[in-house]
């Protein structure tokens, strides 16, 4: 991929406020380098690429794709572009390092990754919670059994807003709502402990737009485990979740996706925390996430065990199935 480089090179698509969470994090990695940004406009790119001093700036999509100086792209647009961009890089010959969701529904995502492979080219869905070194540690635990079988799963993510309804939250054409901007996580959260479920029930407030403002879903699976996750945009939730277990429990208090600690409870004995280790950096750093994606750059691979295609392509299904059960519907989806 590099070469004899110890560098990799890195190019961001779109300028918003994701993208400029990644890139401040990557310019103050010795071993990344950002030498281009892309966005719709050309003024908006030259303004991202003056504060992060990048080298190039292009007002296209296609020509950071066509840049043969750019290892991987980083696609940071909002969801409903997400197959547009990143299918465009992959074409062109570049790895990427796509936000979630990963794209507006499987049927997408799935393109995405028959492109990846078409190309033999890296791809990875930014799932940073995967990455992030305590929730690592916490998958490791539950893995050994340290709370017995899971039983439950628990998990939200709600900011109280409000949202106009110009705000691309509530914009179905660019994949508005709380289930794919904020309930991925709990999704997520729930399916990196217990794989895909076998059955989904979920409602849903909707908006006038007809977007979700709130969501709560009951997944289950042949295990006999449950996990109960909700997610948001008209009230701000704790964002904590849980994990019990034939044999204990875990409490992640406050941002469980980016997790300062967690407590682990079983009878018998005191309650053990867990705490990040403070040589890790920020609670919200994105680095875990651009490190993982180098060194399997660097190894050769083409995704990442931490976050495995079938992974999110198994989030990805359900969510789908969600929003078929709150009738949800993409501008250009089948009915």
């Amino acid at each position: 991929m590099t070469g004899e480089r110890d560098s990799v090179r890195w190019g961001i698509l779109a300028t918003g406020g994701i993208a400029a969470s990644f890139t401040a994090d990557l310019v103050d990695m010795p071993d990344a380098e950002v030498v281009a940004v892309a966005s719709r406009t050309e003024a908006s790119a030259k303004t991202f690429a003056e504060r992060f001093g990048i080298p190039r700036a292009y007002g296209d999509w296609a020509s950071l794709a066509e840049d043969t100086d750019v290892d991987i792209v980083y696609v940071a647009t909002p969801h409903a572009a997400h197959r547009a961009a990143a299918g465009l890089c992959l074409e062109a010959g570049r790895h990427v390092l796509c936000e979630k969701a990963f794209t507006l529904n499987v049927r997408e995502a799935e393109e995405l990754v028959a492109l990846a492979k078409e190309h033999d080219r890296f791809l990875m869905e930014a799932m940073w919670m995967y990455c992030n070194p305590l929730v690592r540690r916490l998958k490791a635990l539950v893995d050994d059994g340290v709370v017995g079988e899971v039983r439950t799963v628990q998990a939200d993510f709600g900011i109280s807003g409000p949202f106009p309804p110009s705000h691309r939250l509530r914009d179905p054409a660019q994949g508005g709502g709380a289930l794919l901007d904020l309930g991925v996580y709990p999704v997520s959260f729930a399916q990196l402990l217990l794989g895909e479920p076998s059955d989904v029930v979920a409602k849903a407030v909707l908006s006038d737009e007809g977007v979700d403002l709130q969501t709560g879903a009951l997944l289950t699976w042949e295990s006999g485990a449950l996990a109960s996750v909700h997610c948001s945009i008209n009230g701000g939730t704790p964002v904590s979740a849980s994990i019990t277990g034939s044999e204990g429990r875990i409490d992640l208090p406050d941002g469980f996706f980016f997790p300062e600690h967690f407590v682990l409870h079983r009878d018998g004995r005191e309650p053990e925390t867990f705490s990040a280790d403070p040589a890790s950096g920020p609670r919200n750093s994105l680095k875990h996430e651009a490190a993982e994606v180098m060194r399997a750059l660097r190894a050769g691979e083409t995704e990442s065990p931490l976050v495995p295609l079938d992974g999110s392509l198994a989030v990805m299904r359900t969510l789908d199935a969600i929003r078929d059960r709150i009738g949800v519907r993409y501008p250009g989806e089948a009915a």
